[in-house]
């Protein structure tokens, strides 16, 4: 090989894998630092656009399963209401039990109407209880905006799936069907139920236990339908730990691994500043030739 002064290959060739390592080593860093393997577009393309997207369906099935939770308390405090309304139903029943006493007064009958009345006006407060603003009950037969007409119920639909393919129907009920022959809202010109005198009695106690049978049906509707949204929900919390582990194997930085490759890029780093300065110094034999 020929020993010339303008031309240093080896310096060239130190400085070029010089160059490289701080590259390298400057990656390193990077990705140790923000924790991420990918933290641009060159890192790695097809990776960046598997992870996007990724991202996007863990936002929407953490958004989606907040929805479907808040249903869920949509339907429990509508169960709050008819428990309640059971409870009203079965003072009433007890109420007319006890006017069915041969015992009793004309005036013991009317004090226990009097009750019976408050009470009536009571069940027909709850047909206008709301959560956030929405109606807990149908008015009876009227399809609501948000759903579709179901029976005389309406039914509100909720997004369970990410993708909003998959959706579940719960149930505005219509209570005012159930309280319709106990509570002062019966305008069909029929006469309203009392219990002041002992043969009303006897016919409301009927007609309260009906009432309570079908008041029985809906909490078992609402339970059922509490049971399908918390197993939805289950399944929407389930995705998304599934999504973000795929998506953490695409985006995250293997630290023991990268921690490794640091330190290599590091001993490189040296060996090639000291090979890049030993280079630049083997031309200087050069100096005695033409001393």
């Amino acid at each position: 090989m020929s020993v010339v002064i303008n031309t240093n290959s080896a310096a060239t060739s130190a400085a070029y894998n010089l160059s490289n390592t701080n590259v390298n080593l400057q990656r390193s860093l990077n990705r140790l630092s923000s924790g991420s393997r990918i933290n641009s577009s060159h890192d790695d393309a097809g990776g960046l656009a598997v992870s996007m997207k990724l991202s996007a369906s863990i936002r929407r099935t953490d958004a989606t399963l907040a929805n479907v939770n808040n249903s869920v308390s949509f339907l429990q405090t509508q169960d709050g209401v008819l428990k309640t309304a059971d409870k009203i139903l079965n003072r009433m029943s007890e109420l007319a039990t006890l006017a069915q006493d041969v015992t009793k007064s004309s005036n013991d009958l009317s004090l226990y109407n009097t009750e019976l009345t408050q009470l009536k006006g009571q069940l027909n407060l709850m047909l206008d209880e709301k959560f956030n603003g929405i109606d807990l009950f149908s008015a009876g037969g009227s399809a609501s905006a948000v759903g579709v007409a179901f029976d005389d119920d309406s039914t509100l639909v909720v997004v369970a799936s990410h993708d909003g393919a998959q959706t579940i129907g719960i149930t505005q009920v219509d209570l005012n069907q159930v309280v319709f022959n106990v509570a002062d809202n019966n305008t069909s010109g029929a006469a309203l139920m009392d219990i002041s005198t002992t043969s009303n009695a006897q016919a409301a106690v009927l007609t309260i236990q009906d009432a309570i049978q079908d008041l029985s049906t809906l909490r078992a509707n609402n339970g059922a339908e509490q049971s399908r949204l918390t197993f939805a929900a289950d399944m929407l919390a389930v995705n998304k730990t599934n999504l973000e582990a795929a998506n953490s194997r695409i985006i995250d930085v293997d630290v023991a691994d990268e921690s490794t490759k640091l330190a290599r890029y590091n001993i490189l780093q040296q060996a090639g500043t000291a090979m890049l300065a030993q280079a630049n110094q083997s031309t200087q034999s050069i100096l005695r030739l033409i001393s």
